[in-house]
């Protein structure tokens, strides 16, 4: 007896992909958004209450288009900060460094090569910027910084010129032994900019610690 021979079934069509705004968020998706947040907050564009509650919704969003509606009406990062604290931040175009800790902490030190520009944002967070043992390739080295509800302290060698600029609400922004340095024309310059909210910045020597190449450095000032 013959068996029917029937077509083979054809194979189901695969599930489309969901789009990028369906897409599950990371923790470094929520790491962008809160510093595109901490940038708003910094340069005026959002009162402490409106910042305070776009934080909650970061962590209740689930997907990258929830996270993006917090931020669609703010500014990219670097999009023209107007805080005196970014009075001479870098452009877009520059390289930064970026150190972030959302209810973390971070940390930059040992025998490491910093760039001219270090950017540091903490919410909720604690971040440590240790230059101590840093091999500087420049002159000048800005460290940017927005803490919200967080701690950041910046440690730089006691023979370094140290300079800061900013302010806190709330908050404490502290540079200790600044223009230490400054009789010494061949110290780096480290430039501290930074903006507190509810938080701590402080920048200071760390007692002891001393850059000693600084006869081999090239003999160059800061400009103005």
């Amino acid at each position: 007896m013959d068996l029917e021979k029937h077509p083979a079934a054809p194979a189901p069509a695969p599930a489309p992909a969901p789009a990028a705004a369906e897409l599950r968020a990371s923790d470094a998706d929520r790491d962008r958004i809160a510093q595109i947040l901490a940038d708003a907050l910094a340069e005026g564009r959002l009162t402490a209450e409106e910042h305070s509650e776009r934080l909650d919704s970061l962590y209740a969003v689930k997907t990258v288009g929830g996270l993006e509606v917090l931020v669609r009406d703010l500014p990219a990062p670097g999009a023209g900060h107007t805080s005196p604290a970014y009075a001479s931040a870098p452009g877009p175009g520059g390289p930064v460094d970026t150190v972030v800790a959302v209810c973390s902490s971070a940390a930059r030190k040992g025998r490491w090569r910093p760039g001219a520009h270090t950017r540091a944002v903490s919410v909720m967070g604690d971040i440590t910027i240790d230059l101590t043992e840093a091999v500087f390739e420049q002159q000048v080295t800005e460290v940017n910084v927005t803490c919200v509800l967080g701690n950041v302290e910046v440690l730089v060698p006691e023979n370094v010129t140290l300079r800061g600029y900013g302010s806190g609400v709330l908050g404490n922004f502290e540079v200790r032994g600044e223009g230490r340095g400054e009789t010494d024309p061949q110290a780096p310059v480290v430039i501290v900019r930074g903006f507190a909210l509810l938080g701590n910045i402080e920048a200071r020597p760390k007692p002891g610690a001393r850059l000693v190449d600084l006869a081999n450095r090239p003999r160059k000032r800061l400009d103005g």
